[in-house]
């Protein structure tokens, strides 16, 4: 890049000034300039000293320009000491960034040069230092000082938009200045120096539909009314250009896809005004028979519509309803058609838009209006009855033959109708495992008269479901389907009768008058034959016993005639009682009631409660408990079995009370524990284990004697201490072998207690100067006279015990001597 030259010529301005304060005191700093130090520190480690300086430098900031490419390299600024008389004593150092890299020094003149080309965008300034030295002593004539590089900007970059498309979008029929999208593009120069950084929006393409701010990058709508039907998307090419726009700038560019969205701008419309459809009669009711269609240039909820039929006449015979997602209108048949009474029905059909903008209100009526004329085509129907279900009846015991009643059918086609009878619920009877399908009713096929085939039981069937059928003389696969209900009417032909299957208890103690039972007829025949008569039978003698008393609710009561019946003497009677029906004719029959006679338990025979369940007090045990001889047999035989078991159980505990070795053999050796809950009786307990045996070789002897196990050999006989004659011990070793032995011996003895039973052995051993302490043989040993005189030596606190010993001595010696 060429540098102009009036900037070549400006760069030695630049330069870092070197002046002398001439005066005593220091001169005020100018702007961007650094204050001289009043320091100046000796190389020869003098103390530093204050004083006035002769001559100093101070130093301004440098300026290179960026991207330089001439031939030579740059030169940058001069550094100058007033030390230096041009006699090349002085030596001009540089140090700080990229010294001696990119920044190099003569160190004769103080020249600064830059080797290479700068990039501000990179880095923007270097700071170094500077200092004079005599060449020869090496010694500081100035102090070090810093100084600042500015590296200054030239227009080497142009503006950028971000990476990517972009993408914006504005309702359709926007105002004029409506805000689409703001684009910033950046520049990498320095803003703060020139026009380098300042940037100016124009649109190059999208005009004239759109406009940019050329500040701030906001792009506008440039025109009203731009309609998304007729044109939906928009590029628009925006660009960023520096130096403010004036040529010679560089720029950037970028482009915005702009897409118009949807609004209600658009009322729907029919392709048509007129429309026929074909439907035919025997069209289902609910069923759909037809759709329709009005397109809406809309998108979205802004062409959702709703359809309705607007005339009363086409609204009666049919519905309309909205698909949402075909936006279609499904026409259903309300009523059924019959093109005998109607040919053509008309529809007129309004399509209205759901989400009206009040903003676009101006364009019209969003809705549209069709005629829709529905052609009925003639089908062969079925035959119609005239009636949807029917309902008839006739009496019971009828005879064969009897009309019941009469269904008719009507054909809209006026052809012949035939009517027959399809029995759908029929009585099915089981004799001898034989299957019978019982027919009850016939139709006439000419006059659809019903009639019975046999003779009708109200008791056994009360109502009966059929199905009547009629079809086309010319066309039997039409057919229709009525159903028919026959109630079979009640004729008084079942007597009543009193149905007691359990008898009736007379208590004992009954009194006469009082109520014995209440007893309730039944009859087959319908409650509408009126009430019931009871009476005892007129050709038989007074009952003395029992009379009959009618109630008014259609029941009677048994009422005794006398007082204290005895079960012994008499314990059945039977009551025969005629009841008689009230309807047309009348039937009676003869009941015949038995009671019994027994003595009732406590309450039962309470005259309050004619209904009161009463019990028999039967004395006999088989009775009162209600067992039978399988009961009594069971019992005896669980009986049985627990004897056998308690008498297994005692033969086991008997076998198990046996002694048997605890070892049967050497090799059989088990580590078993056996528990003794015996126990001892103590020091005075000499019959279990005598212990005074280890102490009296005779006493041992007699015991090994008694064992029948053989003595090995006889110890030596020492006496130990101060004891009895009687009581003698046996020699240490000799007293070993003789424990050994015992071991031995109780391994042998099966009869003994388990191997690995302890046996204690209480040996003291001899050679204590005091004696034994043992209490064995005491009772033969009269205790020595004790001498209490020893005691009179002690202290005050043992005359009291000598004293003491000594009369409790002397009672003793009283109670012993003879």
């Amino acid at each position: 890049m060429r540098i102009p030259a009036t900037t070549a010529c400006l760069c030695p301005l630049l330069i870092c000034l070197c002046f002398v304060q001439r005066s005593y005191g220091t001169s005020q700093p100018r702007p961007n300039v650094r204050a001289p130090r009043n320091q100046t520190k000796h190389l020869d480690g003098e103390k530093d000293v204050h004083h006035r300086p002769k001559r100093g430098w101070i130093w301004n900031q440098f300026f290179v320009l960026e991207e330089h490419i001439g031939p030579e390299i740059q030169h940058v600024g001069k550094l100058h000491s007033n030390s230096d008389k041009g006699d090349g004593s002085v030596r001009y150092l540089l140090s700080g960034e990229e010294a001696g890299t990119i920044f190099v020094i003569d160190e004769v003149t103080g020249d600064i040069h830059a080797t290479k080309s700068l990039d501000r965008e990179k880095k923007g300034q270097y700071v170094l230092h500077a200092q004079a030295i005599d060449r020869y002593t090496n010694r500081s004539l100035e102090p070090e000082s810093e100084f600042i590089i500015k590296v200054q900007d030239v227009n080497d970059n142009a503006p950028k938009f971000p990476d990517g498309l972009f993408a914006a979008a504005v309702p359709e029929m926007a105002d004029v200045g409506t805000s689409v999208f703001q684009v910033t593009a950046t520049d990498a120069d320095d803003p703060t120096y020139g026009n380098s950084a300042k940037i100016v929006y124009s649109i190059l393409q999208g005009q004239p539909y759109f406009s940019v701010d050329p500040k701030t990058g906001i792009i506008r709508t440039a025109l009203s009314n731009m309609d998304r039907e007729a044109r939906e998307r928009y590029p628009v090419v925006v660009q960023a250009k520096d130096m403010a726009g004036s040529v010679g700038g560089l720029s950037g560019s970028t482009t915005i896809n702009v897409t118009l969205t949807d609004v209600n701008d658009n009322p729907p419309k029919f392709p048509q005004k007129n429309y026929q459809l074909y439907v035919p009669e025997s069209a289902q009711i609910g069923k759909a028979v037809g759709k329709i269609k009005a397109t809406d240039e809309d998108l979205g909820v802004n062409a959702e519509m709703r359809y309705s039929i607007t005339n009363a006449e086409g609204k009666a015979m049919f519905s309309i309803t909205t698909d949402t997602d075909q936006k279609e209108g499904i026409i259903s048949l309300r009523r059924p058609l019959n093109y005998e009474k109607r040919k053509v029905h008309t529809l007129h059909i309004e399509g209205v838009n759901t989400h009206l903008d009040s903003r676009f209100s101006h364009l019209g009526p969003f809705k549209d209006t069709t005629t829709l004329r529905i052609i009925i085509g003639d089908v062969d129907e079925p035959p119609v009855f005239s009636m949807d279900y029917y309902i008839m009846d006739v009496y019971e015991n009828s005879p064969v033959g009897t009309e019941v009643g009469t269904v008719t059918a009507q054909d809209p086609d006026s052809t012949k109708i035939r009517c027959f009878l399809d029995i759908q619920f029929k009585q099915l009877y089981f004799i001898h495992s034989i299957l019978i399908e019982q027919v009850y009713f016939t139709i006439s096929v000419n006059n659809g008269v019903i009639k019975t085939t046999q003779s009708l039981d109200r008791e056994d069937v009360a109502w009966h479901n059929i199905t009547v059928m009629a079809s086309e003389v010319d066309n039997p696969s039409h057919v229709s389907h009525v159903p028919v209900t026959i109630q079979v009417l009640d004729v008084n032909d079942n007597a009543p009768y009193i149905a007691r299957d359990d008898e009736i208890i007379v208590c004992e103690s009954s009194r006469a008058g009082q109520v014995i039972q209440t007893v309730r007829p039944s009859d087959m025949d319908n409650f509408a034959n009126g009430r019931f008569s009871f009476a005892l039978p007129s050709d038989l003698p007074v009952n003395p016993n029992f009379t009959l008393k009618a109630n008014e609710d259609n029941t009677a009561s048994i009422v005794a005639r006398r007082r204290q019946f005895s079960q012994a003497e008499q314990d059945l009677y039977q009551l025969p009682v005629v009841v008689r029906d009230g309807g047309e004719p009348v039937l009676s029959s003869t009941s015949t009631l038995t009671l019994r006679v027994c003595v009732c338990q406590r309450g039962g025979s309470s005259s309050s409660s004619s209904n009161r369940v009463r019990t028999c007090q039967v004395p006999a045990f088989l009775s009162t408990a209600g067992l039978s001889t399988g009961a009594f047999i069971a019992i005896l035989l669980c009986i049985i079995i627990l004897l056998a078991i308690v008498v297994l159980f005692v033969l086991l505990r008997s076998k198990k009370g046996k002694k048997e070795p605890l070892i049967i053999s050497e090799e059989d050796i088990r580590e078993n524990v056996v528990t003794y809950d015996d126990e001892g009786g103590g020091e005075e307990d000499t019959e279990a284990f005598d212990i005074a045996a280890l102490r009296n070789p005779a006493g041992a002897e007699q015991r090994r004697l008694r064992r029948e196990v053989r003595s090995g050999e006889e110890g030596w006989l020492v006496a130990c201490g101060p004891q009895s004659p009687s009581l003698v011990l046996l020699d240490t070793e000799d007293m070993h072998h003789v424990i050994r032995q015992r071991v031995v011996d109780a391994d042998k003895d099966t009869s003994g207690p388990p191997y690995d039973s302890l046996q204690t052995y209480a040996y003291e051993g001899c050679g204590s100067p005091t004696g034994s302490v043992s209490s064995l043989g005491l009772a033969q040993v009269l205790p020595p006279e004790l001498s209490y005189s020893d005691l009179e030596d002690w202290e005050p606190e043992g005359h009291m015990q000598a004293r003491l010993f000594g009369t409790e001595l002397s009672e003793t010696e009283q109670t012993i001597t003879p």
